[in-house]
Order: structure tokens, then C-alpha cells, then sequence
């Protein structure tokens, strides 16, 4: 059964009518427990805006149309108050950049709890003890001490650990990752991968994977969708879209990178080593 189902969305920008410009042009996605879905393309393809637009987050003047359904949940056309009660709740989101997304003068321990609190019901005591054991899930060295500290005392890699826990604090059926490590480097950006993989087949989570980094997607997605100028042009398991890709554009993003189809030739299904 799908954990969140997308059909015929449309996103559409602009405050007035002069300037008003179609960002994604009806698009189907479905995202499956313990799947990592990838959304790859360039910039301006539409693929964070159709993550923006599950969030119920599109800037001023923004309106969805379609269908974005969260197991029975319409969300489309769905009020700000209703919106409240899924985010962090439901959906879970991780950011491009944990300094942003992170509060710099909140301790890390109080970023976590006050999730939990606000959507489970949990009492201080109940939510600093599970803060602790999500840092210790995402593998933050020394969990206890580091509810404690702040973000600027993490390194990049640790914030965007704990910005994961953040995202996984109320258990949610799915998690939006937008460019979640592109501000890191290789090293660092593999051991993410790895733990959201782990997360995605340990917790059976739905994973929206929004990049436009192919070698990130060859390295944890499942499944592959390719979008350009609004549109999905392409979709298929991973292995799939890398071996035998149909469309030119998906030719063209794969023979910018021409490691990619020899590497996903030595991969078992499955094997995302």
C-alpha cells in the first residue's frame, strides 16, 4: 500500500495574473513504506516545489491542484490549522542546509522535545528521554550530552544528523529530504546516504529523495523519477533509469556523469553499498 499517493498535481506561481507561471504541469509520484523515491533534475525542473507543495508550503501566491493523498488524507485544498496537525507529525522534512533549519539559540535537546510534546502529548521528562535515544539513532556521538548544546557546536555532518531525528521525532509515515547533502562533503555526504537508508528499511519509512545529483541517487535511491521544465519524463526503479534510460534528457543528465552506468552495472538489486 502506498504512503502517499501524488496524481495530476499541478503547482502554479505568481501573485497576479500577468505573472502567474505553471512550476509543475501534472504529475503522478507514489511513495511506498521502507522505499527511498528519487526525484532528480535540474534546477527549475519543479521537483522541490512538488515537495513544498506535500508540505502544504508553497510561497505566497502558490496553489496546488490535483490530488496529494497521505494514506486516506487529502491534502490538497486542505485549511493551515489541519496542515499543523500533519506536519512533523505525519510528514517529516529534512532541509538542504541544517543551519538554516536548525535554531542557533535553542539547545538541540529542546529542538527535539517540543515536536513531541506538541504532537504526541509526551511530558518534558518522557520527550528528553526519546531526544535522546533519536540522537542515538542517527548516531550523534554522546547523545545525553548533546541535548544540551547547540547547533553551532555540532559539525555539519552532526547538525544534519540531528536535523533527522527532528524529522523522525513523531514517528511520521514520510519523510521529504531536499537536497539533504549537498552542503556537505563526500565523506560526510556518504554516511547520511547510508543512514538514510538504514532509517528508510529499518523503520519502514517512505522517503522522497529531491536532488539533482545523480551520483546520489545511484548510490541509495529505489526508484527514480526525472523531471524537466515541470514534468516527470521519466520513471522506473533505479536500476532501470541508470541501465536503460528512454528518455534523451535522462541519456543526457547520465552521460554528464559517465561513472554512474558502470557503477549501477556492478549493483545487485538492493545492494546499495
Amino acid at each position: 500500500m502506498s504512503a502517499l499517493t501524488i496524481r495530476d498535481l499541478h503547482v502554479v506561481l505568481g501573485q497576479s495574473k500577468a505573472s502567474r507561471t505553471e512550476v509543475v504541469k501534472g504529475i503522478d509520484l507514489e511513495l511506498t513504506p521502507g522505499r527511498i523515491q528519487g526525484l532528480a533534475g535540474e534546477s527549475g525542473s519543479g521537483k522541490s516545489m512538488t515537495a513544498m507543495a506535500i508540505l502544504g508550503l508553497l510561497p505566497a501566491g502558490g496553489t496546488a491542484s490535483g490530488s496529494i493523498r497521505l494514506g486516506d488524507t487529502e491534502l490538497v485544498g486542505m485549511s493551515t490549522k489541519e496542515y499543523r496537525r500533519v506536519r512533523g507529525a505525519r510528514i517529516g522534512m529534512i532541509f538542504q542546509d541544517p543551519s538554516a533549519s536548525l535554531h542557533p539559540q535553542i539547545t538541540v535537546g529542546a529542538q527535539l522535545a517540543d515536536g513531541m510534546r506538541a504532537h504526541l502529548g509526551l511530558s518534558k521528562a518522557a520527550a528528553r528521554t526519546r531526544a535522546a535515544e533519536l540522537l542515538a539513532l542517527v548516531r550523534v556521538p554522546s547523545p545525553e550530552e548533546a541535548l544540551h548544546k547547540y547547533p553551532h557546536q555540532f559539525s555539519g555532518g552532526q547538525r544534519q544528523r540531528i536535523a533527522i531525528a527532528i524529522a523522525l521525532a513523531c514517528d511520521p509515515e514520510v519523510i521529504l529530504a531536499d537536497e539533504p547533502t549537498t552542503a556537505l562533503d563526500g565523506t560526510v555526504q556518504a554516511g547520511i546516504l547510508h543512514l538514510l537508508r538504514d532509517l528508510a528499511e529499518q523503520r519502514d519509512l517512505a522517503i522522497l529523495l529531491v536532488t539533482h545529483d545523480l551520483g546520489v541517487m545511484s548510490a541509495v535511491a529505489d526508484d527514480v523519477a526525472v523531471m524537466r521544465g515541470g514534468l516527470i519524463v521519466e520513471a522506473g526503479t533505479r536500476r532501470q533509469v541508470f541501465t536503460d534510460p528512454q528518455h534523451p534528457y535522462s541519456r543526457e543528465l547520465l552521460d554528464a556523469m559517465p561513472d554512474a552506468q558502470e557503477s549501477m552495472l556492478d549493483l545487485d538489486e538492493g545492494d546499495f553499498s
